[in-house]
């Protein structure tokens, strides 16, 4: 393994090169070495992928094969109906938004959309919202309590996009909406972190009944980059910067600002991206069926209290 911690996969990718050389070969020897090797892969994730560093589960959140919004769909609903556009002005492919049945449940979907290829990343903002992305996703919220709907959140985004055509049409309001409207929406909201839960970006559609976080996703106010760039005027201070935020789930977790972290296939979830969505299913499908037996009114009043616990502190007397 190379010294520094972007080189934490290496061992993996060599050893997935090698069985991808190997398995053309039909000969009893080389099958034979073929499944060797894929018993010393699965051990080699599990290995690595049990000591990560914040900076390196910051690298396996963002990583470029890891599921998306529309992969998750894919996995775990059927009749997937996307709705486009806020009604206002435009329509803002980084958010994905549509009603569809989960496990036999009628559902809304709102989800971050990073794109695979360079085309689609630059359609898509790179899951950078604009404020008619927010608009859209809670006009879809809207239409979810109209017709009593659970929603299914999924965050994945390095955060809201700051150019200044956004903020001209209102970045921060239609934030600050959907925070607003999210806690008083009546139907079960669940939230998953995915990947990278960014600044209000994320939050915009992250306040619900219960927040989960996939093991190896990261979520916080900043960037690890910006938040160096910020304390100490250099962008390279980034693993210091990640391990000072706290934004691992083990971090949030002991901080209680999520309720579940859903454990990921051996090597991450873009090892596995079946995998990983079956976990997540089994999850929702569970919090799902607990919360629609809780009444309306409390279940407001505890997704209330739930954010208000959030951030308290006590002075220490010196």
């Amino acid at each position: 393994m190379r010294g520094d911690e972007e080189g934490f996969e290496q061992p993996i990718i060599e050893l997935e090169r090698r069985i991808e050389e190997l398995s053309g070969y039909t000969d009893d020897a080389r099958l034979r070495e073929v499944e060797g090797l894929r018993r010393r892969l699965d051990d080699t994730r599990r290995e690595v992928f049990s000591h990560l560093t914040p900076w390196q589960k910051t690298i396996v959140a963002r990583h470029p094969r890891r599921p998306y919004t529309l992969d998750y769909v894919e996995h775990l609903c059927t009749d997937f109906t996307e709705i486009h556009g806020d009604r206002n002005f435009a329509d803002d492919p980084a958010i994905v938004c549509g009603l569809a049945t989960f496990r036999g449940r009628g559902v809304a979907i709102i989800g971050h959309q990073k794109g695979r290829d360079t085309k689609e990343k630059v359609l898509r903002n790179f899951a950078m919202a604009r404020p008619e992305g927010y608009r859209k996703a809670l006009r879809v919220m809207r239409i979810a309590e109209k017709f009593g709907r659970p929603i299914l959140t999924f965050i994945d985004t390095p955060g809201a996009y700051p150019g200044i055509g956004a903020e001209e049409r209102g970045q921060a309001e239609a934030i600050a909406t959907n925070l607003r409207e999210m806690a008083r929406l009546a139907v079960p909201v669940l939230v998953t972190v995915t990947g990278e839960g960014g600044s209000g970006g994320a939050l915009a559609l992250g306040v619900g009944d219960r927040i989960n976080m996939l093991e190896h996703a990261i979520y916080s106010v900043i960037s690890p980059e910006g938040c160096a760039a910020i304390l100490w005027r250099d962008a390279g201070m980034a693993r210091e910067a990640a391990k000072a935020l706290r934004l691992t789930t083990q971090d949030l977790k002991d901080l209680n600002v999520i309720d579940e972290v859903i454990p990921e296939p051996p090597g991450g979830a873009h090892a596995d991206p079946p995998g990983a969505a079956a976990r997540v299913g089994e999850v929702l499908a569970r919090q799902l069926e607990a919360l629609e037996a809780i009444p309306s009114a409390e279940r407001l009043r505890e997704r209330y209290e739930k954010f208000r616990r959030m951030g308290r502190f006590a002075e220490a007397i010196s």
